[in-house]
């Protein structure tokens, strides 16, 4: 007769790890993960048919007769969002220069305003800005551009300022 061997310290703990793995995969199907991923999938489906349902409500409407009511509202409320855009300008002008030249340009906000941001373009990429700040009275904006040297000929852009009333 033979006698049954205690297993090894391995080969218990491997035991348990298969217990603990195949427990944890019974508890998820019959126990209550499963039914919650069902019950959050109605869920979503009922959210995405109350979404449908809106949208039919809506559609004789056209969106851009929405949006018009909407900004005609926006407009008549009283506060920042039907007066903020009147308050803020952007003003131009035009900067040119030619190879290996440059100069500082300036844009002058309208009387009564103040300069807060500026900046500069070019369209072609020959130009390079060394300073970009405001007029000492705070009613324009400065910006020091240069044009390269290797530039194929004279070169244009165009300067910022964003003034505010």
């Amino acid at each position: 007769m033979r006698k049954l061997r205690v297993p090894s310290p391995a080969m218990a703990v491997a035991l348990v790890s298969l217990y603990v793995a195949l427990s944890g995969t019974a508890f998820a199907v019959g126990g209550g993960i499963v039914p919650l991923a069902k019950r959050a999938y109605t869920a979503d489906n009922a959210k995405h048919a109350l979404t449908a349902d809106l949208a039919k409500k809506l559609g004789a409407t056209s969106s851009a007769a929405l949006v018009q009511q909407a900004v005609s509202q926006a407009a008549q409320a009283p506060g920042p969002a039907s007066t903020a855009a009147g308050l803020v300008v952007v003003k131009t002008a035009t900067w040119s220069a030619g190879p290996g030249a440059g100069g500082d340009f300036t844009v002058v906000c309208d009387a009564g305003q103040k300069a807060v941001s500026g900046g500069w373009e070019d369209p072609v990429g020959w130009g390079h800005s060394w300073d970009s700040r405001p007029t000492s009275d705070d009613s324009g904006w400065h910006t020091y551009i240069t044009v390269s040297s290797n530039a194929p000929g004279g070169q244009s852009g165009t300067v910022y300022a964003v003034c505010v009333k």
